[in-house]
């Protein structure tokens, strides 16, 4: 089996810190078992090698054996690929994972992602920018609420698509915005409880407290 190489910055701000998508690959990584090690890229400046890797000069990418993949969806389906604990054998349940993989990554954080920059940056005020961005944000948990107070995981066991639909709504849970949503914030704290995720979030914040 090819060694299974996850690369991340070697440095982030505190800010974002417990919520670089490494977390991601990190979480599925230790929720199927299979052995990985961790390589650094350049926060500060980056290489002609990290944009080989990673066209945006994000992070992370995960390479195994000759392949090199970039894009958190993209690195989960394909560890999905070589283990049943994150992806579903039966047919049902595997179309089931793949399609709440890719709202979890489109209709989900397409509205959480703006609305938690706004949080971030403290742009909050009452303007038609941030109405926008709150109530399109809003409507997507309207939905997710029923389809999440009627199931414990999306596709019926655990699966990628809960890692990834875990943590785009635990950025939302960051600044309350699950307040009003107890299934949706309830789901989060099922999925954080994992000893898995423990691992990972503990070993990502270690990672970028080691850094110089």
């Amino acid at each position: 089996m090819a060694d299974l190489v996850l690369t991340t910055f070697d440095w982030v701000p505190e800010t974002p810190r417990g919520y670089v998508r490494d977390l991601r690959v990190r979480w599925a990584l230790e929720e199927a078992g299979l052995p990985y090690r961790v390589e650094s890229t350049p926060f500060r400046e980056r290489t002609a090698e990290h944009f080989a890797h990673q066209p945006f000069g994000q992070a992370p990418w995960l390479t195994d054996g000759d392949l090199s993949i970039f894009e958190s969806g993209a690195i989960l389906l394909h560890l999905g690929e070589r283990s049943a604990t994150l992806l579903p054998v039966d047919p049902h349940g595997r179309s089931d994972a793949i399609e709440w993989l890719f709202p979890a990554l489109n209709s989900v954080e397409m509205a959480s992602l703006p609305w938690s920059l706004f949080k971030f940056s403290g742009d909050t005020d009452d303007t038609s920018g941030w109405r926008l961005f709150d109530q399109f944000l809003k409507a997507r948990l309207q939905h997710m609420e029923p389809v999440l107070a009627g199931r414990e995981w999306l596709a019926g066991t655990f699966s990628v698509a809960d890692i990834l639909m875990a943590d785009v709504l635990r950025l939302v849970d960051r600044f309350d915005g699950l307040a009003n949503y107890p299934a949706c914030r309830g789901y989060v704290a099922r999925a954080t409880a994992r000893p898995a995720f423990a691992k990972a979030h503990a070993d990502q914040m270690a990672h970028f407290a080691a850094a110089v």
